[in-house]
């Protein structure tokens, strides 16, 4: 005989029962089955709500039983043929008359006690039994209806009674076993006291029903029906990529159900686990799912870990004090107050010095376990022995779980590694003697990152997800965006890194999609986005609370510079060509730099210096081996270096600033570049990353533009004061041709000094043969002493610029 119990999703209407009826026809040619429902889809929580409002005296109770009579007709009208109502109709009408009557008792003395709620509560199952057995009936099926309130005995702790097992089995093997039909039906949650009073099992009693129907009657499985395919990895609500667990031992299942895996109740397993009955879970919307079974032996796959499972609404109590070390019997006091005010416990650590206790509880008990637990040691309170208990609401518990975790060493490392490296704070820590379990608490707003995290680290072989918020898509953030595009199979299959690109936003419009915005029409989404506002776009991210999330700025904005700190504050990595902030005030640049380190949250600007090329990266290297730079000297301006290489006896010095501006190589405004600015501030960068304290005003700027040229206030007054002063530049050009050298804008840091300025190259020296928008740095250190290390090749364009952006990416998915 197979037990085969179908939950509330399973049953919740007219269309899921013949789905339902459709399995059990299928497996009642070959078996006798015992089959076990639940209430009608919401039902239990309406009549919940009628108790309650009938018991505060409101009679909107009976506009609420209204809906339960209603939802019940309308599936009888449904399933069943016209011809064949009247008995189940009759039934029906009875019943509800009796809950009616129930429901106006409780209004009429204004409460409902335990006794009675079980009663009413109970009527759910009931009805839905009752109403599939006659469905089953008519359609062929042989079924015969079982009352469990007549097999199942209990005590009379009403709402969670205690099974009689000895008398139990014996009614059901009398009962069931012995029954002469194909498929025997009852409902499950309900039960009688041995005085014959009316209980129920408690949460997930249509589980326990089952349970312990398998047990009784030794079935070779029970098998129950729900609405997803098994146990999962993780929630699949939470955590897209959670797949189901083919084969899992009941340990394994036990700790997952305890820790929030809703498909099925703990004790459930208690009954069947003494005879080993295996547990299948399927779905009965897709019943050819292999879905997961649960079974004395673990899975063949040898994983650690098996599942990560979350308990939600948690709240931590702490007691602690001087008065608690070496004093006997605190801890006893502690739980017998809970326990006498029937507060469970979910998770207890304590301090070895015997200075505190700290433990878990759920949320709605707190008010209750403080006030208890504040009494109890009003004494010590008083004396300033003990402090007063103090609760952290808004809390949540995840648990990795696994028959193998205690075999392999360093999980627990890999755990808080990987929640840390996201911002995950943990408040508690408890590890069971047999490593079966690790648990933590966290806040409840992290819930969702936290097991994603954890997922991709112990499931995912490895695979990174990267989130990225991309504010900027101009020439560099749409190349940016391509290339992630064209390389994203290839960082997925050869880097294990899943590069999603979550937000949007240029100057006027930002979009988000937390799923990930497709980069084949990003274009469309983005017209078609919300008005762009810098702080919204941060609090949204903020508020997605994404692992591994990455704001690349590919804009030149000072204002969004600003907002740098508030991501690195929030565990948020920054990928920046924007050279504003690295250049800014040095307290500012130090406050990034420590902002980063403290919050795990890498703040890159390779880009910064030479676009594409690893100028910052390999300085960082040189200081972190040890080495110390001594001097610097760069060309570092991709477009002063072609207007120079450009400019000669055929084009005007005005036209190849003109032709620089059009192909991308100065920024907007021409001037910037021209007047050394830009370079400036990349060598102050450098010098910084060197680990000198250095100021923008620090730095020697010896400008080759007339003044009448820096004075100028926009574009077209600046060409225009370019033009009438060309002798100016041809006679710079002039010189050094006279002198067989060419001109390049040359960057210095030599004994702590920096300066900018144009000079004359002569043919021997590494900067002459510098061609095109090519950037050069040569670094002298104490271990480079005579032939410095040198770095060349292209230092502008949109399209190494963002492929230095990229690369900044997958530095930190390697991180």
């Amino acid at each position: 005989m197979k037990v085969l119990k179908f939950g509330g999703t399973s049953v919740a209407n007219a269309e899921n029962i013949q789905l339902v009826k459709n399995i059990v026809q299928q497996q009642a040619n070959s078996k006798r089955l015992c089959v076990v429902v639940s209430a009608l889809g919401g039902v239990t929580d309406l009549l919940l709500d009628s108790a309650f409002l009938a018991s505060q005296q409101k009679e909107e109770y009976r506009e609420t039983f209204m809906l339960i009579e209603k939802k019940h007709l309308e599936v009888v009208k449904k399933l069943i043929p016209v011809q064949q109502q009247s008995s189940v109709m009759s039934f029906l009408k009875r019943e509800l008359n009796t809950l009616e009557t129930l429901l106006e008792g409780a209004f009429l003395i204004g409460e409902t006690t335990p006794k009675l709620l079980d009663k009413i509560l109970g009527y759910g199952e009931l009805l839905s039994s009752k109403i599939i057995h006659s469905y089953f009936s008519a359609e062929g099926i042989s079924c015969a209806y079982k009352d469990s309130r007549k097999f199942i005995k209990t005590n009379n702790q009403f709402g969670k009674a205690v099974v009689n097992f000895e008398i139990t089995q014996k009614n059901l093997i009398e009962n069931i076993a012995e029954a002469e039909a194909q498929v025997c039906l009852m409902p499950g949650f309900v039960a009688s006291s041995l005085s014959g009073d009316s209980t129920t099992l408690g949460r997930g009693g249509s589980d326990y029903t089952a349970a312990i129907a398998a047990a009784a009657l030794n079935a070779e499985v029970l098998e129950i029906w729900t609405d997803v395919s098994g146990m999962f990895t993780a929630n699949p609500r939470l955590v897209k990529q959670a797949v189901a667990i083919e084969k899992i031992s009941y340990q394994e299942a036990m700790e997952l159900s305890h820790f929030g895996a809703k498909v099925l109740y703990p004790p459930t397993i208690q009954p069947v686990l003494a005879k080993e009955i295996p547990i299948h879970i399927k779905n009965t919307f897709l019943p050819d799912e292999k879905g997961t079974l649960i079974t004395k032996n673990t899975n063949g796959k040898n994983r650690p870990v098996r599942g990560i499972s979350h308990i939600e609404n948690i709240s931590l109590l702490s007691l602690e004090g001087p008065g608690m070390v070496g004093i006997p019997g605190i801890s006893k006091r502690f739980f017998e107050v809970l326990s006498v005010d029937q507060i469970s416990v979910v998770l207890i650590t304590q301090a070895s010095s015997e200075h505190s206790i700290c433990v878990a509880i759920a949320s709605e008990d707190a008010e209750k376990a403080k006030e208890a637990l504040d009494h109890s040691f009003t004494y010590e309170i008083s004396l300033h022995r003990i402090k007063p208990v103090v609760v952290e609401n808004d809390q949540a518990i995840i648990a990795l779980v696994g028959d193998n975790m205690k075999s392999h060493q360093g999980l627990s490392g890999k755990m808080f590694s990987a929640l840390g490296k996201n911002n995950v704070n943990i408040r508690v820590i408890a590890q069971g003697a047999s490593e079966r379990n690790i648990s933590a608490v966290i806040k409840k707003e992290d819930v969702k990152k936290a097991l994603n995290t954890l997922h991709e680290r112990f499931f995912e072989e490895n695979v990174k997800q990267l989130n990225l918020f991309v504010m900027g898509v101009g020439n560099v953030g749409a190349k940016f965006l391509k290339q992630i595009q064209q390389q994203k199979n290839f960082l997925k299959e050869n880097l294990k890194l899943n590069v999603r690109v979550i937000a949007l936003s240029n100057s006027r419009k930002m979009h988000f999609q937390e799923g990930g915005i497709s980069l084949k029409n990003w274009e469309a989404q983005l017209e078609n986005g919300e008005k762009a506002d810098k702080d919204l776009f941060f609090q949204k991210i903020k508020s997605m609370n994404l692992r591994n999330s990455i704001f690349v700025d590919n804009t030149a904005n000072d204002l969004i510079a600003a907002t740098y700190a508030q991501y690195l504050k929030n565990s948020i990595s920054v990928v920046t060509c924007n050279k504003i902030a690295s250049s800014s005030a040095y307290q500012n640049y130090a406050e990034l730099k420590q902002l980063s380190r403290d919050y795990n949250a890498p703040f890159l600007f390779e880009t910064n210096v030479g676009a594409g090329l690893p100028i910052i990266d390999t300085l960082k290297n040189l200081v972190a081996s040890g080495d110390k730079i001594t001097k610097i000297q760069a060309v570092l301006s991709g477009s002063l270096n072609f207007v120079f290489n450009n400019f000669d006896d055929d084009h005007e010095f005005v036209e190849v600033v003109k032709q620089a501006q059009v192909e991308g190589y100065t920024e907007p405004d021409p001037k910037i570049d021209l007047s050394g600015i830009d370079v400036m501030r990349k060598i102050l960068i450098l010098a910084r990353e060197s680990g000198y304290q250095l100021e923008l005003d620090d730095i020697q700027n010896e400008s080759f533009l007339p003044e009448e040229c820096l004075k100028t206030e926009n574009v077209e007054e600046f060409f225009k004061s370019l033009e009438s002063h060309k002798d100016h530049f041809n006679q710079l050009f002039k010189s050094a041709q006279q002198n067989n050298s060419r001109l390049k804008y040359v960057a210095q840091f030599d004994n702590g000094k920096a300066s900018v300025g144009l000079e004359e190259i002569p043919q021997q020296h590494p900067f002459y043969n510098l061609e095109g928008k090519d950037n050069i740095v040569l670094f002298y250190t104490e271990r480079y002493v005579e032939q410095p290390l040198i770095i060349k090749g292209a230092g502008a364009g949109s399209d190494v610029t963002a492929s230095g952006i990229f690369a900044d990416i997958i530095r930190i998915g390697n991180y």
